[in-house]
């Protein structure tokens, strides 16, 4: 009898058992892997930006197109995941994702490193929709599988805590490349362990994989993504327009092809279930709301409050360990109240806690933070795990990487568009502040490109005249983070709104599938 075999036979349930969370235990590795690269960007940023001297353009490039990548694949990865395998789909993302971070640790140049976090994006667009979709396909037991998924999720925020204090460790003893050195290991095991754990599945009946469906889904989602940062940061343009347009119009193209194939890339009669719909949009609007907050946070804690990398990484640990404890009891409270209760509480948690946000200065003590941030852990946990499990049941398991690709194309548009618009504010507002008059043109013009960028700068200056541009800097960076957190607040405070209704009547399942 074959692994996917034992593991979907009603009979032997101690090896079923056992085979099934080991199994498991090799996905979370998966997901552990791109945890702890998305984190760990944000805690070298600040190395980064002093060897690599990326422009504030180029910053935000190095921050979002690992997303846009990742979003403009998602759905064409998850697809092909339902035809070849999801086990050698997810084994070959894994190697290359390993490899190209090598790439990412090397970068000598701001271009090479957009290249490099480009293509890491391509190969991570291979492991999450293969993660999910597996554990549809493990875990016939909706309770067994709710919790699975909350360890799923838990890994994921355990990640965050990981990349974030072992990355400081590193940063206090290496260059800023050896954060993305740590993949490595990570994705060793991944290879070894899963090639003997992992059981094959894919869609018996999925059909050809269509070519023209894979392109147009990239050209739209890019292009729309891309126009989208364009005018936040510089306004409307021809070339904006233009691009806007063609993503527009690619994205059309590819609804109505997938609507007239036998065998579509997306299933679009998916987004007919209500649930479905409520779960991928409030997923999609959530990480837009935190994504730009997160990605400056690091910023704040290194070059505004002045901490070191490890203690940085330190304070943000409030977030993820709240993510894992609501993780692990999410499903379980879904099933004993609502699932339209936790997904929209869980929300309001994160939107309040953002507010308390608007508050911060750059003497704000740790307790504020830290507060703040354990609530939006305890939140993202409780909503994350109930719209994933909701997104998970509303699909046949055969279209199980499909719909786990819709998912977390949601995730990483999300984040994409949060680094461009929010971060587009933070930028914004910083770069009004004024540097002084003594100060000559190029060093200003340096220092208004990042915070980063200022603190190099004001290397070359007098101690006063240095302390007086760096405080101007910080204290414009502050108004823009507060901005940003009061954007995101209103975003989520209004997305749990949506959840509320979106999700009436909801329920995750507990009939045993067979």
């Amino acid at each position: 009898m074959s692994s996917i075999q034992q593991l979907n036979s009603p009979t032997g349930t101690e090896t079923r058992s056992r085979g099934r969370w080991l199994a498991l235990g090799v996905l979370v590795l998966a997901v552990l892997l791109v945890a702890v690269d998305a984190t760990v960007l944000g805690l070298a940023t600040p190395a980064l930006s002093e060897d690599l001297k990326p422009s504030g353009t180029q910053l935000l490039w190095i921050g979002d197109i690992y997303s846009f990548v990742i979003a403009g694949l998602l759905v064409s990865m998850g697809s092909l995941g339902d035809r070849i395998g999801r086990k050698k789909l997810l084994l070959t993302g894994a190697a290359a994702f390993g490899a190209v971070s090598v790439l990412n640790a090397y970068a000598t140049s701001p271009e090479m490193m957009i290249v490099a976090r480009a293509l890491l994006g391509v190969a991570g667009a291979t492991l999450m929709p293969s993660t999910l979709a597996l554990i549809r396909n493990i875990f016939h037991d909706p309770k067994e599988r709710s919790l699975a998924i909350g360890i799923w999720g838990a890994t994921a925020s355990a990640g965050a805590a990981v990349g974030p204090v072992v990355g400081g460790a590193l940063l206090q003893h290496f260059w800023w490349g050896s954060v993305f050195l740590i993949n490595l290991p990570v994705m060793i095991a991944l290879v070894v362990v899963g090639i003997k754990l992992l059981p094959e599945s894919k869609n018996p009946v999925a059909g050809p994989w269509d070519l023209v469906s894979v392109g147009l889904s990239l050209v739209g989602v890019i292009s729309v993504v891309y126009a989208v940062k364009e005018v936040a940061t510089h306004g409307v343009t021809w070339e904006v327009a233009a691009t806007a347009a063609l993503g527009a119009g690619a994205l059309y193209a590819f609804v109505r092809r997938q609507f007239g194939l036998s065998s579509p890339l997306l299933d679009m009669r998916l987004f007919k279930h209500r649930g479905f719909s409520g779960a991928v949009l409030a997923d999609l609007l959530t990480v837009f709301g935190l994504s730009g907050l997160v990605f400056f946070l690091s910023q704040f804690l290194q070059l505004v409050q002045g901490r070191d990398p490890l203690e940085a990484g330190l304070a943000e640990l409030p977030a993820a360990i709240g993510a894992v404890v609501t993780g692990l009891i999410a499903g379980r409270y879904a099933r004993r109240y609502s699932v339209r209760t936790i997904v929209a509480g869980g929300l309001g948690a994160i939107g309040l806690a953002l507010a308390v946000l608007t508050l911060i200065h750059k003497e704000s003590g740790y307790p504020l933070l830290g507060a703040a941030l354990l609530v939006v852990g305890l939140g993202a946990g409780f909503s994350f795990t109930v719209t994933a499990d909701v997104i998970l049941s509303s699909v046949p398991k055969e279209q199980a990487g499909s719909a786990s690709a819709v998912s977390e194309t949601a995730y990483e548009l999300g984040a994409a568009l949060g680094i461009a618009l929010l971060g587009s504010i933070v930028t914004g507002v910083y770069q009004s502040f004024t540097a002084p008059a003594s100060v000559a043109g190029p060093v200003a013009d340096a220092a208004h490109e990042s915070l980063g960028g200022a603190v190099e700068a004001a290397k070359a200056l007098d101690p006063h005249t240095a302390e007086v541009m760096v405080g101007a800097a910080q204290d414009a960076f502050v108004d823009g983070l507060r901005l940003a957190s009061g954007v995101g607040a209103a975003v989520l405070l209004a997305t749990a709104a949506a959840a509320w209704f979106l999700l009436k009547g909801q329920r995750l399942q507990d009939g045993v599938e067979h």
